[in-house]
């Protein structure tokens, strides 16, 4: 029992709500200038090989450099290591007298529109830093595992935020060991074996657990559905933006590689790659003072020879997509790419 006059206990200085990329670097950062009784909570009970890709540029790659030299390196080497995947010996031969790699735009006749370099060292010679593709699970993971595993707390999805200014912070509420629910990143993921998955899983827990703790500082970083958002805009002049609001424009991808017969892959090859790894498709005929409309886009890409993968970006209704998943999307996105 707790003494009459006692007061709750500031547990930290620093909470973050979210363990994406965004909280784990403001969590080395923190560390690296001193602060270190901080706590990182997500509402993910493991961290899976979820998400898409992601560029970091130039200055994106400043920053990270900035908040923590070691999370630099590692990212670079594994951002350069997704770029140049092994290589057949006689491929890796052949690849060495040819041009820097682009990222191409070319309407549908493989005419090239514009284009850009992908080279780590030209972006740097041009910029003062490189830039690098990595996927978003190995971009968390490299920031992940620079912090000690005592300061990141999964299965916690935070409900509630007060503050207390008679106590000097704020007070987050959390759920832990909650029922099986959707996988926070599942837009990512196919919507049927996510139903699979609650289905094998659905054996009941133990009750869910209300969890309180205190931070002098809490920093939001639950991504764009934001729980902290939500509550801290609630019945205040930004109640508006307590959501996310549809931009209108849909990207539905092929959800990995995808390996097809080679008369078709020598084809694609010749016609748009011309050996790149991505290029991105339009319907525009070249023309000095057209304007390009890319509002529906294909982008293709192929790491491994004979195997690739798609996004296609086009402008759809909301309702359209509601609760498709798998084909239905493929059967739209075709839909679309003919319309275009």
């Amino acid at each position: 029992m707790k003494p009459e006059n006692s007061s709750p206990k500031i547990d930290y200085d620093v909470a973050i709500v979210g363990a994406g990329p965004v909280g784990l670097a403001t969590a080395l950062g923190l560390r690296q200038r001193g602060i270190e009784n901080i706590i990182v909570l997500d509402q993910t009970r493991a961290f899976r090989k979820v998400g898409q890709g992601v560029d970091l540029l130039p200055n994106g790659l400043k920053a990270v450099k900035y908040i923590d030299n070691q999370a630099y390196e590692n990212i670079k080497e594994t951002g350069q290591k997704f770029n140049n995947p092994p290589q057949p010996n006689s491929e890796t031969e052949s690849k060495k007298n040819q041009p820097s790699p682009e990222w191409t735009t070319r309407n549908v006749n493989g005419e090239k529109i514009r284009s850009f370099v992908l080279k780590y060292d030209e972006w740097f010679d041009k910029y003062g830093e490189g830039r690098v593709s990595i996927s978003w699970y190995n971009l968390q993971t490299q920031l992940r595992m620079l912090l000690p595993s005592d300061r990141l707390k999964i299965n916690h999805r935070c409900v509630n935020v007060v503050a207390e200014p008679e106590l000097k912070c704020v007070r987050a509420d959390f759920i832990s060991n909650q029922g099986v629910e959707a996988n926070p990143y599942s837009h990512w993921e196919n919507k049927q074996q996510d139903d699979q998955t609650s289905a094998v899983n659905s054996s009941p827990l133990p009750q869910s657990e209300i969890i309180s703790i205190r931070a002098k500082l809490l920093i939001a970083a639950d991504g764009i559905n934001s729980t902290v958002r939500q509550v801290i805009y609630k019945d205040s002049s930004y109640s508006a933006y307590r959501k996310p609001e549809y931009s209108g424009i849909a990207a539905i991808s092929s959800g990995g590689a995808i390996e097809i017969p080679e008369t078709l892959s020598q084809e694609i090859q010749e016609q748009f790659l011309q050996n790149s790894r991505i290029v991105s498709i339009v319907n525009d005929q070249i023309s000095k003072d057209s304007i390009i409309n890319e509002t529906t886009e294909m982008i293709l890409f192929s790491r491994q020879p004979g195997q690739f993968g798609y996004l296609i970006h086009a402008a759809l209704p909301l309702e359209l997509l509601a609760e498709k998943s798998g084909k239905e999307l493929i059967n739209i996105a075709l839909e679309e790419l003919k319309k275009a």
